[in-house]
């Protein structure tokens, strides 16, 4: 494991130290140096970021918020897991609203939103290519919200919202086999030519199937597969 230190004078002399630190361990979990249902040792992470406790324990509430770490009363912290029962209740909910949200975003998008959404997908098949899965997975979330921001509802984008966090760290952090990432991929491109076409029933067709097969990918990856 690389020893990170986030040097005095630097990053602690920032307010938001502790979203630095949260950044730093989302990007273990992505990577897998932090598996589902793995322990979160504080003491290893201060040592690994060369940071007092606090931003650490600040840093983990900031996950749990997210879905990503699990709070244990009285037994600290572990990586979040999710139950397939979890996935069949929440996915198919999901890939409505952003099934909802890309019929919306069709109708109000401008070129600049097109512009803006490409280079985003752009940019994750660059990360594709480069089998980097934290960089990935973060423009891979950016493009779904701008999705809701595009369609300018904002009480749609807070359902989304509350109900995603549930499910950010399946959704995100599970293992993918080579052939549903580039499913994946190629799914994302098939939204953009929706989007450019302005095709809203398109794109929700597309943004269903893309969730049910996330929803696919993490059951296989929860079954070792």
């Amino acid at each position: 494991m690389n020893h990170v230190v986030i040097q005095p004078g630097s990053l602690q002399a920032r307010i938001s130290l502790h979203y630095e630190v949260a950044a730093l361990i989302r990007d273990m979990i992505l990577r897998h140096e932090l598996n589902p249902g793995d322990k979160i040792v504080e003491q290893a992470l201060c040592d690994r970021f060369g940071v007092s406790r606090t931003p650490v324990r600040e840093a983990i509430k900031v996950l749990s918020h997210e879905g990503i770490i699990e709070l244990l009363a009285n037994r600290g912290a572990r990586v979040a897991k999710i139950t397939p029962d979890e996935i069949a209740e929440l996915f198919p909910i999901i890939g409505a609203l952003e099934a909802l949200a890309g019929e919306m975003a069709c109708r109000r998008l401008n070129d600049g939103d097109l512009v803006r959404i490409r280079a985003l997908h752009d940019e994750m098949v660059g990360y594709f290519r480069q089998n980097n899965h934290a960089d990935y997975a973060r423009i891979n979330r950016a493009i779904h919200h701008n999705l809701f921001e595009i369609a300018g509802n904002p009480e749609l984008l807070a359902i989304y919202q509350r109900l995603n966090i549930r499910i950010h760290g399946a959704r995100y952090i599970a293992r993918k086999s080579p052939a549903r990432w580039r499913q994946a991929i190629e799914e994302h491109e098939l939204m953009i030519q929706a989007l450019e076409a302005r095709d809203g029933e398109r794109l929700a067709g597309i943004l269903r199937t893309h969730l049910r097969h996330k929803a696919e990918m993490v059951n296989e990856s929860l079954a070792g597969l």
